[in-house]
Protein backbone atom coordinates (compact mmCIF):
# COMPACT_ATOMS: atom_id res chain seq x y z
CA UNK A 1 0.00 0.00 0.00
CA UNK A 2 1.00 3.48 -0.27
CA UNK A 3 1.41 6.34 1.97
CA UNK A 4 -2.03 7.73 0.43
CA UNK A 5 -3.77 4.59 0.82
CA UNK A 6 -2.15 4.10 4.23
CA UNK A 7 -3.34 7.58 5.43
CA UNK A 8 -7.06 7.16 3.59
CA UNK A 9 -7.09 4.00 5.99
CA UNK A 10 -6.12 5.37 8.72
CA UNK A 11 -9.05 8.46 7.94
CA UNK A 12 -11.84 5.91 7.31
CA UNK A 13 -11.31 3.56 10.15
CA UNK A 14 -10.83 6.42 12.82
CA UNK A 15 -13.96 7.99 11.63
CA UNK A 16 -16.30 5.10 13.94
CA UNK A 17 -14.53 6.88 16.83
CA UNK A 18 -15.98 8.83 19.28
CA UNK A 19 -13.11 11.55 18.84
CA UNK A 20 -11.19 10.64 15.37
CA UNK A 21 -7.97 12.80 16.89
CA UNK A 22 -8.00 10.82 20.21
CA UNK A 23 -8.20 7.60 17.85
CA UNK A 24 -5.30 8.75 15.63
CA UNK A 25 -3.08 9.87 18.43
CA UNK A 26 -3.75 6.76 20.54
CA UNK A 27 -2.61 4.57 17.63
CA UNK A 28 0.33 6.71 16.66
CA UNK A 29 1.35 6.72 20.46
CA UNK A 30 0.24 3.20 21.33
CA UNK A 31 0.78 -0.32 20.95
CA UNK A 32 -2.45 -1.59 21.37
CA UNK A 33 -5.77 -1.26 19.45
CA UNK A 34 -8.37 1.41 20.15
CA UNK A 35 -12.52 0.86 20.89
CA UNK A 36 -14.04 1.61 18.02
CA UNK A 37 -18.60 1.46 17.78
CA UNK A 38 -19.52 -0.57 15.50
CA UNK A 39 -23.24 -0.57 13.44
CA UNK A 40 -22.29 3.32 12.25
CA UNK A 41 -19.94 2.90 9.53
CA UNK A 42 -19.73 -1.15 9.45
CA UNK A 43 -20.84 -4.03 11.63
CA UNK A 44 -18.49 -6.63 12.60
CA UNK A 45 -18.94 -11.14 11.99
CA UNK A 46 -16.80 -12.45 14.57
CA UNK A 47 -16.64 -16.40 14.21
CA UNK A 48 -14.09 -18.88 15.55
CA UNK A 49 -10.91 -18.41 13.80
CA UNK A 50 -10.56 -21.98 12.26
CA UNK A 51 -13.84 -21.27 9.84
CA UNK A 52 -12.96 -17.48 9.80
CA UNK A 53 -10.07 -18.60 7.60
CA UNK A 54 -10.83 -20.93 6.03
CA UNK A 55 -13.69 -18.67 4.83
CA UNK A 56 -11.33 -16.03 4.21
CA UNK A 57 -9.32 -18.74 1.86
CA UNK A 58 -12.69 -19.52 -0.24
CA UNK A 59 -13.46 -15.40 -0.70
CA UNK A 60 -10.75 -14.96 -2.27
CA UNK A 61 -10.86 -17.30 -4.84
CA UNK A 62 -13.42 -14.63 -6.39
CA UNK A 63 -10.91 -12.28 -8.47
CA UNK A 64 -13.63 -9.84 -9.21
CA UNK A 65 -14.78 -9.28 -5.62
CA UNK A 66 -11.90 -9.29 -3.40
CA UNK A 67 -12.68 -9.84 0.51
CA UNK A 68 -13.33 -6.74 2.92
CA UNK A 69 -11.57 -5.62 5.72
CA UNK A 70 -10.67 -8.84 7.88
CA UNK A 71 -9.21 -8.61 11.78
CA UNK A 72 -7.59 -11.75 13.22
CA UNK A 73 -7.60 -11.58 17.26
CA UNK A 74 -5.21 -14.72 18.14
CA UNK A 75 -5.51 -14.04 21.86
CA UNK A 76 -9.50 -15.22 21.19
CA UNK A 77 -8.86 -17.60 18.56
CA UNK A 78 -11.49 -15.15 16.56
CA UNK A 79 -11.98 -13.68 13.39
CA UNK A 80 -13.84 -10.53 12.77
CA UNK A 81 -15.23 -9.72 9.27
CA UNK A 82 -15.75 -5.91 8.65
CA UNK A 83 -19.54 -5.51 6.88
CA UNK A 84 -22.29 -3.11 6.10
CA UNK A 85 -24.39 -2.35 9.17
CA UNK A 86 -27.46 -4.19 9.05
CA UNK A 87 -29.30 -3.67 12.35
CA UNK A 88 -31.82 -6.47 11.45
CA UNK A 89 -29.51 -8.69 10.55
CA UNK A 90 -29.46 -12.18 11.99
CA UNK A 91 -26.76 -14.46 11.55
CA UNK A 92 -27.00 -17.51 13.09
CA UNK A 93 -25.17 -20.67 13.51
CA UNK A 94 -22.42 -22.27 16.88
CA UNK A 95 -19.86 -19.75 17.63
CA UNK A 96 -21.30 -16.73 15.20
CA UNK A 97 -21.45 -13.40 17.20
CA UNK A 98 -23.04 -10.18 14.91
CA UNK A 99 -21.51 -6.64 16.52
CA UNK A 100 -23.72 -4.15 15.69
CA UNK A 101 -25.19 -0.93 17.24
CA UNK A 102 -24.07 -0.70 20.83
CA UNK A 103 -21.24 -3.37 20.16
CA UNK A 104 -17.43 -2.33 20.82
CA UNK A 105 -14.80 -3.71 19.11
CA UNK A 106 -10.53 -3.39 19.61
CA UNK A 107 -9.64 -1.99 16.64
CA UNK A 108 -5.83 -1.70 15.79
CA UNK A 109 -4.17 0.90 13.32
CA UNK A 110 -4.86 -0.08 9.59
CA UNK A 111 -0.60 -0.31 9.21
CA UNK A 112 0.64 -2.79 12.25
CA UNK A 113 -0.65 -5.07 14.63
CA UNK A 114 -1.35 -4.17 18.07
CA UNK A 115 -0.59 -7.44 20.69
CA UNK A 116 -2.81 -9.94 19.58
CA UNK A 117 -4.90 -7.93 17.14
CA UNK A 118 -3.66 -8.16 13.60
CA UNK A 119 -5.40 -7.26 10.18
CA UNK A 120 -5.76 -9.96 7.68
CA UNK A 121 -7.13 -7.69 5.06
CA UNK A 122 -6.47 -4.18 6.25
CA UNK A 123 -8.93 -1.47 5.01
CA UNK A 124 -7.94 0.29 1.83
CA UNK A 125 -9.70 3.63 2.81
CA UNK A 126 -12.76 3.36 0.33
CA UNK A 127 -14.93 2.23 2.36
CA UNK A 128 -15.06 -1.15 0.93
CA UNK A 129 -17.01 -4.55 2.84
CA UNK A 130 -17.51 -7.92 2.82
CA UNK A 131 -20.95 -7.68 1.20
CA UNK A 132 -23.46 -10.05 3.21
CA UNK A 133 -24.60 -12.84 0.63
CA UNK A 134 -21.00 -14.11 -0.40
CA UNK A 135 -19.54 -13.85 2.94
CA UNK A 136 -22.35 -16.04 4.08
CA UNK A 137 -21.94 -18.52 1.43
CA UNK A 138 -17.95 -18.81 1.84
CA UNK A 139 -19.17 -19.46 5.57
CA UNK A 140 -21.44 -22.35 4.94
CA UNK A 141 -19.11 -23.73 2.69
CA UNK A 142 -15.72 -23.50 5.23
CA UNK A 143 -18.30 -25.02 7.65
CA UNK A 144 -18.77 -27.91 5.40
CA UNK A 145 -15.15 -28.42 4.55
CA UNK A 146 -14.57 -28.04 8.35
CA UNK A 147 -16.93 -30.69 9.08
CA UNK A 148 -15.41 -33.21 6.57
CA UNK A 149 -11.59 -32.07 7.83
CA UNK A 150 -13.10 -33.02 11.96
CA UNK A 151 -12.06 -36.15 13.48
CA UNK A 152 -15.24 -38.36 14.35
CA UNK A 153 -15.38 -38.57 18.12
CA UNK A 154 -14.18 -41.39 19.62
CA UNK A 155 -11.45 -41.76 16.98
CA UNK A 156 -7.80 -41.43 16.92
CA UNK A 157 -7.23 -37.67 15.13
CA UNK A 158 -4.26 -39.39 12.85
CA UNK A 159 -4.23 -43.11 12.18
CA UNK A 160 -1.62 -45.17 13.68
CA UNK A 161 1.19 -46.83 12.50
Amino acid sequence: MTNATWTQSVEWLAAAATDPKVCKREWDRGSGGVLLEAGRYWDVLSVPEPLGLVALDILWCDPAMPPGPTLLDAAAHRVGFFLPPDPASRWVGAGLRHLGRGSWVAVPPPYRSAGPLEWVIPPDGTGALHPALPLELALRQANGTLAVLAPRSGSPRYPAP
